[in-house]
């Protein structure tokens, strides 16, 4: 992937099942990107085809205040030409990209075009489930469709692979006794789990909960049973209740028969009757919904997640609409901005409208009791043309140094995805 984005490949695509793996390879090519990459992260799909440009003239630091959607395009080619005049390339990441309205798609084609002589401007690597193939093979996404020049898939673990991915796990969390999962146990996690790293996690470590209450040492089938049946996993794909060839022949030519017989009775002469017109009767589908990619079993700690959205405020908005603790962090965010380099890094932990005022209060307020509180800090920001309010952690001298920072942060903290990013986009 790293190729594919230094190298001009065009769109990059990868897709997996829910999880599989695909934000947390997101957060690591975040990480590991040369630093001559400059890279923007959106997390959230349901923007609109507005709201994308203005996310990303945002990232950029690139006012938009009052400017047309032709104007805002524009400005970003300039400042792009500028990024890669100074010898820096742009690549935007963008996760659930199968949850994108079909308009901000469309929005990606065409920043796609932005293009110098030479090479484009600015390269995008989208994040999906498995859907997006079937909203990339519509007939008004073929245009996008062409181009995505590299694909990639993040097939879920075969069974032989579980019992290796599990050990190198403990001994990473520094275990250095005998594995305690049995193979029954182990063959049993590859079944229940469909080969998905999120759901082998979820039962090893409920697995071993159940032995360690039960005062055992090891895995085994019933630990096992115990995790699955807390863990409640519904199936990846609905099993059709019938697969056997035979029979699939014999519904296909009663549903022969049927068609002929329609066609009978559409043909056959009836008496000539006053027509009624009766309202065509609804049948009631069962739909199961596929988890959300971010779902997870409540930790035992008390767990950061993303603040909800909220709709689009004024950013008249006064700070006295603000919570106590988040003005106490708004001023100090201006005395470290100003005696702090445009240069640094901070870790983004949150962004989101300034109408949130009670999450974001309650953000800080959990946050302080998990990191440091005297490296916590707010800031308001109208970039996007929207009033934002983001929080961020830590003062860092290069962009390193803030992603190693970011790794050692609380497992509760890095679920609400935090990313590395500069002073200098804040202040232009």
């Amino acid at each position: 992937m790293i190729y594919a984005i230094t190298q001009d490949e065009g769109i990059v695509k990868v897709t997996g099942e829910v999880g599989s793996g695909k934000t947390m390879l997101c957060r690591m090519l975040l990480e590991r990107l040369p630093s001559d990459v400059e890279s923007l992260y959106l997390a959230n799909p349901s923007l609109s085809r507005t709201e994308i440009l203005g996310a990303i003239a945002d990232e950029l630091g690139i006012p938009v205040d009052g400017k047309t959607t032709h104007s805002m395009i524009r400005t970003l080619q300039d400042v792009l030409v500028q990024r890669y005049a100074d010898g820096k390339r742009v690549v935007i990441l963008i996760d659930e990209a199968h949850a994108m309205p079909a308009e901000s798609l469309e929005e990606i084609r065409l920043l796609s075009n932005l293009e110098s002589k030479a090479t484009k401007l600015l390269q995008i690597a989208l994040f999906a489930q498995p859907e997006i193939e079937e909203r990339l093979a519509a007939n008004d996404m073929r245009q996008l469709r062409e181009r995505i020049t590299q694909h990639f898939n993040l097939s879920p673990l075969k069974a032989e692979e579980v019992g290796g991915y599990l050990e190198f796990r403990l001994r990473a969390a520094g275990y250095r006794g005998p594995n305690p999962f049995t193979e029954r146990a182990i063959e049993q996690i590859a079944k229940i789990s469909e080969g998905l790293s999120r759901r082998i996690n979820i039962l090893a470590d409920k697995s071993l909960l159940a032995a360690y209450s039960a005062g055992i040492y090891k895995v085994d089938t019933h630990e096992i049973q115990t995790a699955n049946q807390d863990a409640r996993f519904s199936p990846l794909q609905q099993k059709p209740p019938f697969n056997y060839h035979p029979l699939l022949w014999g519904m296909g030519g009663g549903a022969v028969v049927v068609v002929l017989a329609a066609t009978l009775f559409t043909l056959w002469p009836r008496p000539q009757t006053s027509q009624v017109t009766q309202a065509p009767t609804e049948i009631a589908v069962p739909i199961t919904t596929p988890a959300p990619e971010q779902a997870a079993p409540q930790p035992v700690k008390p767990a950061i997640g993303p603040v909800q959205k909220v709709p689009q405020v004024s950013a008249s908005l006064t700070d006295s609409h603000f919570g106590q603790l988040t003005q106490e962090h708004f001023a100090r965010f201006a005395a470290w901005q100003a005696n702090t380099s445009p240069e640094h890094y901070f870790i983004q932990l949150l962004a989101t409208d300034a109408g949130s005022s009670a999450e974001i209060e309650s953000f800080l307020a959990r946050a302080a009791k998990l990191l440091n509180p005297d490296e916590l800090r707010a800031y308001r920001s109208s970039l996007s043309g929207r009033d934002r309010v983001g929080v961020i952690y830590g003062d860092f001298p290069t962009r390193q140094a803030a992603s190693v920072a970011m790794r050692g942060l609380p497992e509760a903290i890095r679920l609400a995805q935090p990313y590395p990013r500069q002073l200098a986009k804040l202040q232009q």
